[in-house]
């Protein structure tokens, strides 16, 4: 078996905080024309595509979860550092939102925290959105009820983080690059059958079963494909970039190419992620997953207001502001938190007897 490029030197400096920041501020700008309706805001979702940001971030998750297994001294190590780094911010969002949406809620106290209340706790905690999007009376008159429509997402998260120790127990027995590309090609197979059949019967319930596991996997795999095979991507790396601009512009211009679109992506997220080192962003903390998960409600609650029905730009301009504010303060009073002392947020910046020192991280962002 190929040795891991665990030491590898791309890997000391890295712009994957930034780029998750970046695609987490896509879904919110392209989610602020779909949630609000706003005419003017259309462009927003022409010129950008929450699609791709989502398969964005699950190519990296491919990259840093299974490096961050390899790199585990055991599986409980594992599982806490990926406990620590999703669930206690996401707990924060859920009960936030369960407990002072009353305040924006036409049913009365006693009937808002009724068993509907409970079953929207219950599902949305344990990473189950689907079974309960709202609460009672909220949202009702938005175009959407849904109470954050964004987290659909995270249960993929978490089962990609259960998969990964069984995934690399196979990768670890078995040739690896044959078992990749098995799990990728299966996984494109399994979408595109669903899609298919979405448009072959018009039932839309296929289209949605298709964005769920394994369809999803692609993108895992490709990311976590060129995290094992680094080296070699680096030696090639014209090929694999220029194949890859090709590779998504024709199926962004001319015709689809899904069996190529997520190794395609997943080459040039990795290129932008090490081979075009930005500065050392992660030093101001990891922003993006506070982004991610609170800029429905913050949308949901503005349109609520009835400030901005006749100021879309306004409307914009105040949902990244209080997004910003709210990440911000996710992050330093909840997520950071909770996180290792070995992690390289919390030593990025270390105090000394006498002043703070600024360190350079020495790894990536998995922890």
């Amino acid at each position: 078996m190929d040795s891991l490029p665990l030491d590898h030197p791309r890997l000391k400096k890295n712009n994957f905080d930034l780029i998750r920041l970046l695609l987490a501020s896509i879904v919110c700008l392209v989610h602020t024309y779909q949630v609000s309706d706003f005419a003017a805001l259309e462009s927003l979702a022409g010129l950008l595509s929450s699609k791709i940001a989502v398969q964005g971030f699950f190519v990296v998750s491919g990259f840093l979860i299974v490096m961050s297994y390899e790199r585990s001294s055991s599986l409980k190590s594992y599982s806490g550092k990926r406990f620590r780094r999703i669930y206690p911010a996401y707990f924060t969002v859920v009960m936030l939102s369960a407990f002072c949406l009353v305040l924006v809620s036409q049913s009365s106290v006693q009937d808002y925290f009724s068993l509907e209340w409970v079953k929207y706790v219950a599902a949305n905690l344990t990473f189950l959105n689907f079974l309960h999007l709202s609460l009672p009376g909220v949202f009702t008159e938005n175009k959407f009820v849904a109470v954050n429509g964004a987290l659909w997402t995270l249960k993929i998260e978490v089962m990609f983080y259960i998969a990964v120790p069984v995934l690399v127990y196979f990768f670890r027995r078995f040739p690896r690059l044959p078992f990749l590309i098995l799990i990728y090609v299966l996984s494109i197979a399994y979408s595109e059958l669903l899609l298919s059949a979405s448009t072959r019967t018009g039932v839309e319930f296929y289209a949605q079963l298709a964005r769920q596991l394994p369809g999803q996997m692609c993108f895992f795999m490709s990311g976590a494909a060129l995290f094992y095979y680094l080296p070699f991507f680096e030696r090639h790396i014209k090929y694999f970039v220029a194949a890859a601009a090709g590779i998504l512009a024709i199926d962004a211009l001319a015709f689809p190419l899904p069996w190529l679109q997520p190794a395609a992506l997943a080459a040039l997220i990795v290129f932008f992620g090490l081979f075009l080192y930005a500065g050392n962003f992660g030093k101001y903390g990891d922003f993006s997953y506070g982004v991610y998960i609170l800029h429905v409600p913050i949308l949901q609650l503005l349109l609520v207001s009835g400030w901005f029905v006749d100021r879309p730009w306004l409307f914009l301009l105040t949902t990244i502001c209080l997004t910003a504010v709210g990440a911000i303060l996710m992050w330093n009073l909840v997520e950071k938190r909770f996180l290792l002392r070995s992690s390289h947020y919390v030593a990025a910046v270390e105090p000394t007897e006498d002043k703070l020192t600024v360190r350079q991280p020495t790894s990536l962002s998995v922890e």
